[in-house]
């Protein structure tokens, strides 16, 4: 059996622990997404995994990110407006400016949303007005006497 040890120390910072590191199937599982989607938000550009090789390693960076994007896409953000906001994560935080134009995208996605709401109101209305007299005419069908 061979053990392969790093004996470097070096003297002026204490030993730390490495960060905690993830595989591209341990982050798809936790998120609950394919390996392709997040293959996917790499080539966009939304995650950027250290590559050793064909392996793809997750930094705690990474995760966070990760789920900035799928809380946006959740939302129903498209994918540029979630990379401007995503990319804020790695500025200096605090900018008032990051804040004001996260505001105001949040305000337009509200604002379609509310949108959307209203006309999903409109058309389950509409299910429930076509629900309604189909049910009355199979009724009435139901108590009519069969002809043969």
């Amino acid at each position: 059996m061979v053990v392969l040890l790093d004996v470097y120390v070096n003297v002026k910072h204490p030993a730390t622990v490495p960060a905690r590191t993830w595989t591209i199937a341990e982050v798809a599982d936790e998120f609950g997404i394919t390996h392709r989607t997040v293959r996917y938000y790499e080539d966009k550009g939304l995650v950027t995994p250290e590559r050793r090789g064909t392996l793809r390693v997750f930094h705690p960076r990474d995760r966070t990110r990760l789920r900035l994007v799928l809380r946006g896409k959740r939302l129903g953000f498209p994918l540029d407006e979630i990379r401007t906001i995503v990319d804020m994560y790695d500025q200096q935080p605090g900018e008032s400016g990051q804040l004001s134009y996260l505001l105001d995208q949040i305000d337009e996605r509200r604002g379609d949303l509310w949108l959307r709401r209203r006309d999903i109101d409109a058309a389950l209305a509409e299910l429930d007005d076509l629900e309604r007299r189909c049910r009355t005419d199979l009724a009435r069908l139901a108590a009519e006497p069969e002809e043969h």
